[in-house]
């Protein structure tokens, strides 16, 4: 994987719906924001930075960047950590999501090699279906940013320019479920 790529992890959320940010729920010995942060490390993005909001987090290995506007929505969340990256060498970012614990390193993988393929914007996809991680090309950062406004990310950008799109198939890598709430996470043994 070409080390021109970063790692964004979305961690900023209240957690309403989970009662509690999610970003500091235990799940098999770490925090969701750290498994998040290995997630892409474990893939091969350098640098790797967090975006936190209704907590403060320090997350080992990853910059910490603080979104004043997280009760705004993930769209806030998405541009803080695209404006952090603007001083970096990366050349491309792949956006995971901290309460997806179940996205497998292979999905990150695919989706770096799909840029160094020539890829703009590239879809984790699991059984024909979309989901995340995805990965943007830094030629589309500013494009992204302008469109993730309020709960959306990347997708009013991906829906606006199907043909920069390229869906990477990762079934078998992992699974793309969220957790919302304390039910959907098996009890530890």
């Amino acid at each position: 994987m070409p080390s021109d790529v970063a790692g964004l992890v979305l961690a900023a959320g209240s957690g309403s719906r989970y009662g509690g940010p999610k970003a500091l729920v235990e799940y098999e010995g770490s925090r969701l924001v750290d498994r998040a942060a290995r997630l892409l490390s474990s893939g091969g993005c350098d640098p790797v930075v967090v975006v936190s909001g209704a907590v403060s987090l320090t997350v080992p290995g990853a910059i910490v960047v603080h979104n004043p506007d997280w009760a705004s929505g993930m769209g806030s969340s998405l541009r803080a950590g695209l404006r952090a990256l603007t001083a970096s060498a990366a050349g491309a970012v792949v956006v995971a999501l901290v309460d997806q614990p179940w996205v497998g390193v292979e999905a990150v993988r695919r989706l770096a090699a799909a840029w160094s393929s020539g890829t703009q914007v590239a879809v984790a996809t699991y059984d024909g279906r979309r989901g995340n991680p995805v990965l943007l090309s830094r030629a589309v950062w500013s494009e992204v940013a302008d469109l993730a406004v309020g709960d959306v990310g990347a997708r009013p950008f991906m829906q606006a320019n199907p043909s920069l799109v390229t869906p990477v198939d990762c079934t078998g890598t992992g699974l793309p479920a969220d957790v919302d709430t304390p039910s959907d996470l098996p009890a530890s043994e």
